[in-house]
């Protein structure tokens, strides 16, 4: 199975493909390193990422895993970049009656980040928990990368236009 590996602000990951999709990313440098255009694609994009300048993926992507696992997966894919949602709203989408049942399936997410497990947080505001990288440091970071980047909307994005004037005329 090709892979490749980037180096990152959270450490090494490693990017795996498989007939022409990405199916995992591992946290640490992988032993085989395979060049392939997929995964060149892969790494120049989570570059972006971790720049700043990317908040989504054109990528093809083919997690291993249940049907509901991947169900929950394709769920989590529609969580745009900066926002959260928690584990009850997830199962809420996919017709689970079971939060804890959407934790488990992001626990099992075999492609972190791509599929940004990192967006789902408790019902109490609380980040919940991560498997990736150093847990909840690393979803923390994620949040805050995401939010910081251009694009993504924030809850003060501009002043008024009336207190733009007065600042101008002062």
């Amino acid at each position: 199975m090709p892979q490749l590996s980037l180096h990152t602000p959270l450490g090494d990951l490693t990017v795996s493909e498989e007939d022409g999709a990405i199916v995992a990313l591992d946290w640490g440098r992988g032993r085989d390193q395979e060049a392939t255009p997929l995964l060149k694609r892969a790494r120049d994009q989570l570059q972006d990422y971790f720049d700043g300048t990317r908040t989504s993926f054109d990528l093809p992507l083919a997690p291993h895993g249940t049907a509901f696992q991947r169900k929950v997966w394709n769920a989590l894919c529609t969580i745009p970049a900066g926002e959260t949602r928690t584990y009850r709203d997830i199962a809420e989408a996919v017709g689970c009656r079971a939060a804890r049942a959407i934790g488990q399936a992001n626990g099992a997410n075999p492609i972190p980040i791509l599929i940004p497990c990192h967006r789902v947080v408790a019902t109490d505001g609380s980040l919940g928990g991560y498997s990736g990288g150093e847990g909840a440091v690393t979803k923390r970071y994620l949040l805050d990368l995401e939010r910081a980047a251009p694009g993504v909307p924030t809850l003060f994005a501009a002043a008024p236009r009336t207190a733009q004037r007065r600042t101008r005329s002062s």
